[in-house]
């Protein structure tokens, strides 16, 4: 049965990361609490001026073989795991002199933080904590009388000198998934690094560091969102929040595709990214921030309203004027001058992320996704297209502005939706037609939102005109084609493969059309 409240008569303190040990066991002492400790703790604790019983002491072994072999004994785990009120542990306790152990303070070998520095396999093998995880996972078992602490952050529980069973409750959940986050980061540092597998038998995924959303995609929708916690993580979950409302399920996703579509330009000229549900509606290149967010603005006024702002450059002031203009849900940036910050603190509503440096495009990883019944794994999209790559297929060569013009449009049609249509001129989006059941359609509205973002600009054609165009897949059919080549596009990149590729390239030469095959296409669903 459990014990609601345990007063701590004997702690073992054993830990890795020594913030706020030396106070916390200061504290158990005045209540006359039995300190009990090992290595490097123990030192500090000493140091300090406080009496510490070694656990070589309460074993009657001494520490062996570099430290591995010192809690491993049943004189520490009997004392964790005995039920108190059960007559069988209790003799046993009696015959073989175990006392019982109260609360055990523990916190794990550095071993992340040891990969993160690049260290040698051996130095990381060496950073395996064995005898912490039996500890935890004995205490926190036993929860029912022995309170297991394994955060800094949840000292002050024990302030009073006593637990309460809900707070051992609580502990133990911690410690077990404390543990679970330990092991997963050896299985996948063994499986990715170690055995370099891509695929492990087993995938370890654990999430942690929680934020409970408001609601989900929809209000009837519960959700979370769960940051990477690894020290080389980088993106919308460890930007900075400056201002601005709590961010929504919806606010996370776009910005995450704003940010990974601006890092695709993170070592080119000020670029700024519009997104609106995911996709965007708006992306371009200019001299400075200021004239790329207008360039990007005018491809879809509409669609901007309320939309999520990327950029690649801090921000400055007149960029942020231009911002605030309208309605926006969210900007992120890696960084703003103080102008620009004031302009933003005025609307109190507009939520600011400061990303620090931009994620590397090219980075490796896994893309998870879940289905009924299981969950699919791949290796993220990280193909990038150089001209070197480019396979000309069409009589006539683009020019070095087609040619420009064409790696841009790709690199935005990387990061819309499928099917995906992105017309492109002078580093800047014309139309994007995104996410539609066939190709055909995709060029067409794609065109027809060239042709009404020129009607509401004023301008005496639409931006079509002389454009380079981009398809994420290959054109299953001329149609396609066609419909670009009718609303003025000039070049034209797409991966090549289909078996109609003859027809393609005859109905491109025949309107003189410059067409280049990248091998590669952008599927994104």
């Amino acid at each position: 049965m459990a014990t609601d409240i345990v007063p701590i008569r004997r702690a073992l303190l054993s830990v890795s990361d020594k913030t706020g040990i030396v106070e916390l066991a200061t504290g158990l002492a005045a209540k006359g609490v039995e300190l009990v400790s090992t290595g490097g703790t123990a030192k500090a604790l000493r140091d300090a001026g406080l009496s510490v019983r070694d656990v070589s002491d309460l074993t009657g072994f001494p520490e062996m073989m570099d430290g591995r072999v010192k809690t491993l004994h049943p004189m520490v785990h009997g004392g964790l795991l005995a039920v108190r009120d059960d007559p069988a542990h209790a003799k046993a306790m009696d015959e073989h002199a175990i006392g019982a152990i109260d609360l055990v303070v523990v916190n794990l070998y550095p071993f992340a933080q040891t990969v993160a520095k690049g260290a040698e396999r051996d130095e990381i093998v060496e950073n395996i904590d064995i005898g912490g995880p039996s500890m935890v996972r004995s205490a926190a078992k036993n929860h029912a009388f022995v309170a297991i602490v394994t955060d800094p952050a949840d000292y002050a529980l024990l302030d009073k000198g006593e637990t309460t069973f809900e707070e051992r409750k609580k502990l133990a959940a911690k410690a077990f998934a404390a543990t679970a986050t330990y092991d997963s980061m050896i299985a996948s540092w063994f499986g990715f690094a170690d055995q370099g597998q891509m695929f492990p038998e087993t995938l370890p995924l654990v999430l942690n560091q929680p934020t409970v959303l408001r609601y989900g995609e929809n209000p009837h929708q519960q959700a979370a969102f769960y940051r990477h916690a690894g020290p080389s993580a980088r993106g919308i979950g460890q930007a900075r929040q400056v201002q601005g409302k709590e961010l929504s399920y919806n606010n996370l996703n776009d910005a995450d595709a704003a940010l990974q579509l601006v890092a695709e330009f993170r070592d080119a000229a000020p670029t700024c990214v519009i997104v609106k549900h995911a996709n965007p509606c708006g992306v371009a290149t200019a001299a400075n921030l200021e004239t790329a967010y207008a360039e990007a603005f005018a491809c879809d006024t509409v669609s901007a309203f309320g939309g999520i702002i990327a950029v690649n450059r801090p921000l400055d002031a007149a960029t942020a004027r231009q911002i605030t203009g309208i309605f926006t849900e969210v900007v992120v940036a890696p960084d703003a001058d103080e102008e620009a910050l004031a302009l933003f603190a005025a609307k109190k509503n507009l939520r600011l992320l400061l990303t620090g440096e931009l994620p590397d495009p090219a980075r490796g990883g896994l893309d998870v996704k879940s289905i009924t019944g299981g969950w699919l794994v791949q290796g993220r999209d990280n193909g990038r297209v150089t001209a070197a790559d480019l396979k000309t297929v069409t009589k006539r060569q683009p020019t070095p502005q087609e040619l420009a013009d064409c790696l841009f449009a790709w690199t935005v049609a990387k990061h819309v939706k499928s099917n995906a249509i992105v017309y492109a001129k002078d580093g800047a989006t014309a139309g994007v037609g995104a996410g539609q059941m066939n190709r055909l359609e995709s060029a067409r509205i794609a065109a027809w939102k060239a042709k009404d973002a020129a009607d509401k600009a004023g301008w005496a054609t639409p931006r079509t005109i002389g454009s380079a165009v981009a398809s994420d897949a290959f054109f299953p059919f001329a149609d396609g084609l066609l419909a670009a080549v009718e609303a003025g596009a000039t070049a034209v990149i797409q991966p090549g493969g289909s078996i109609r590729d003859n027809e393609v390239i005859a109905a491109a030469d025949e309107a003189g059309l410059a067409m280049v095959f990248t091998g590669m296409r952008h599927f994104r669903h």
